[in-house]
């Protein structure tokens, strides 16, 4: 991505973010993930904003925080932060503004969508639409469907990707025990659904298990039934290259947020005609090309989606983010796998403790694990490995309250909440080791701490700890 304005002008382009060398990186033994240090790589991996971050703990110490809790947020990556700081004093208005930041602006916001688009290996008439999230993205493609659309989505979904879907014509089907039972339930509810327009909604990636579903299938039987498809990569896209192309899908919803660039942008990329015919999801400037005392005219590209001022920083960290980890994917992928393999195995170890599950046989993950142990309250258990380890991870459903209480069932427990540890950029083997470990010592010999519920949430009795002065 090539700016053409000026010779003299400071600012980089997205392009010449090149790779980031961390300054420590611990090796992995071999012996324990089953990989030698050339393979994971660890020196081309790109660095997160809050690697060296220290958090107190209730027993007075500080400790290096282990975020494992990426499947939530994910941290800000270096070259996003270093690149929001060079673009800040160049920050204006986009689009219709006549100053020279202003052009600058517009030209980074526009040209970021083409960024999108190979990140995402989209068509060339697919449009990309600016959103929040990847929540805003579906409810802007439920605003957008055809009237009398069919929508088939598995139960088990995030809220994100199983709620915007309005009116009667929407069919939740449970999500079967293995991958080919999954696209035969699609392929059946799209033979028994009625004839017109039709949309098939699925995650590239569960929040809940981290287990790749079967995408390429799903959107193969959905062509033979005329169907489209929107693939949920929120979970996905910072895990794995995605191809538009190769999946056969026709709408793609990624969230900043969880790809390392969190100032508050996502994006809906796709087949523009759906998009182009709907009425604009906000009605305001930006959106218009005319307004008169009697009528207005819309916009017909993406912008006709995108009223009011645009987020132009967080559309310029996403594409950031993207470009960064399309430069990285093998070795991204390498530390990833990784560190899945050496925390599966360590929670193999821990007595009553239960992985979750949507398939009964062993798929393709990405690094996120949920699990119960036995006897132990998960939001119980997150206190905890906060509180005295300086652990982060994530207790509850997880957005995704129907897959939580059915996997939950499965394993035999009859809660309806977990504990998640999801991995990423800022996770090291450290980390994995310290969050086994101290489960093993919690499960053994309990908490050094009393804790207590606060306004529904499990926390320390006495919490002596002080939140940053800017708190």
């Amino acid at each position: 991505m090539t700016l053409a304005i000026d010779r003299t002008s400071t600012i980089t382009t997205l392009a010449e973010a090149g790779p980031r060398v961390p300054e420590t990186v611990a090796e992995p033994a071999p012996t324990a993930l089953g990989a030698t240090p050339e393979t994971v790589a660890p020196h081309h991996i790109p660095t997160v904003a809050g690697a060296s971050l220290r958090v107190p703990l209730v027993t007075g110490e500080t400790v290096g925080y282990a975020n494992l809790d990426h499947a939530a947020s994910a941290p800000c990556l270096d070259a996003v932060r270093t690149k929001v700081d060079e673009f800040l004093p160049w920050y204006a208005s986009v689009h219709r503004g006549a100053g020279f930041a202003s052009q600058v602006s517009t030209k980074l916001y526009e040209r970021t969508r083409d960024v999108l688009r190979r990140f995402v290996d989209a068509r060339r008439t697919d449009t990309v639409v600016f959103t929040r999230n990847t929540t805003d993205s579906f409810n802007l493609l439920a605003r957008s469907l055809p009237r009398h659309t069919t929508v088939i989505v598995f139960d088990t979904e995030h809220h994100a990707a199983l709620l915007p879907w309005p009116g009667p014509n929407v069919r939740r089907i449970p999500t079967p025990r293995t991958r080919l039972a999954a696209v035969s339930a699609v392929d059946e509810a799209l033979a028994d659904s009625p004839q017109g327009p039709r949309l098939v909604v699925v995650t590239g990636a569960s929040n809940v298990t981290g287990e790749l579903l079967p995408v390429a299938e799903i959107a193969a039987v959905a062509r033979k039934h005329g169907a489209r498809v929107a693939l949920d990569a929120a979970q996905l896209a910072p895990h794995r290259r995605i191809s538009i192309k190769e999946l056969d899908v026709d709408y793609v919803a990624v969230s900043g947020h969880k790809l390392y660039a969190p100032f508050g942008a996502g994006a809906l990329i796709g087949r523009a005609d759906w998009l182009r015919a709907a009425r604009p999801y906000l009605a305001g400037g930006g959106a218009t090309k005319l307004v008169t005392e009697d009528a207005v005219v819309w916009n017909t590209g993406p912008e006709r989606h995108e009223a009011g001022s645009p987020n132009t920083v967080g559309v310029y960290a996403l594409g950031v983010a993207c470009e960064t980890l399309g430069e990285h994917w093998d070795a991204v992928v390498a530390h990833e796998r990784a560190l899945l393999t050496r925390l599966r195995k360590g929670l193999e170890g821990i007595p009553g403790c239960a992985e979750l599950r949507l398939f009964d046989a062993a798929v393709d993950r990405v690094g996120t694990v949920s699990f119960v142990v036995d006897g132990f309250d998960p939001g119980w258990l997150a206190a905890v490995l906060s509180a005295e380890y300086g652990i982060g991870v994530r207790d509850g459903a997880f957005c995704a309250h129907i897959a939580a209480k059915r996997l939950i069932g499965v394993t035999g427990g009859t809660g309806q909440q977990a504990v998640r540890v999801s991995l990423g950029l800022g996770s090291t083997e450290e980390h994995v080791d310290r969050v086994v470990l101290a489960l093993r010592q919690i499960v053994a010999r309990g908490a050094r701490w009393e804790y207590a519920k606060a306004d529904g949430r499990w926390a320390p009795v006495g919490d002596p700890r002080e939140l940053p002065p800017f708190c």
